[in-house]
């Protein structure tokens, strides 16, 4: 069965080089431009797995969160950002079960894939 990812990001060519990533890897995807879009996104699509970015337009990525795990959708939340802000990174985790943080400056794309596929194994 192929899992879905909802794709989070705001910067539009790092989303388009993720999304190509995942769906060569056989993944469905659904991407959402800002933090609104994602929670709605999250609703409507029913994913396997959410990448946030956390610096987006209209809502950040961990009010979305925080939205999100509200409404009750389940998927695991992985927070994608530029930030290396500790207080941030442990507010944003600490907030929330069953999320991680990734670093994009210090991952390669396929590390991100690699990682994504790691967590949706356990599932």
């Amino acid at each position: 069965m192929e899992k879905k990812i909802l794709l989070a990001e705001d910067d539009k060519n790092f989303l388009w080089i993720l999304k190509q990533s995942f769906i060569t890897e056989g993944f469905k995807v659904a991407t959402a431009e800002d933090g609104q879009m994602a929670v709605e996104m999250a609703q409507s699509e029913n994913p396997d797995i959410i990448l946030l970015d956390i610096l987006m337009p209209k809502m950040d990525g961990v009010a979305a969160a925080k939205k999100i795990k509200e409404l009750g959708v389940k998927a695991p939340i992985m927070f994608l950002t530029n930030l290396k802000d500790v207080q941030h990174v442990s507010e944003a985790i600490s907030s929330m079960k069953d999320t991680d943080y990734l670093v994009k400056s210090d991952l390669h794309i396929d590390s991100i894939v690699s990682i994504v596929k790691d967590k949706l194994k356990g599932k």
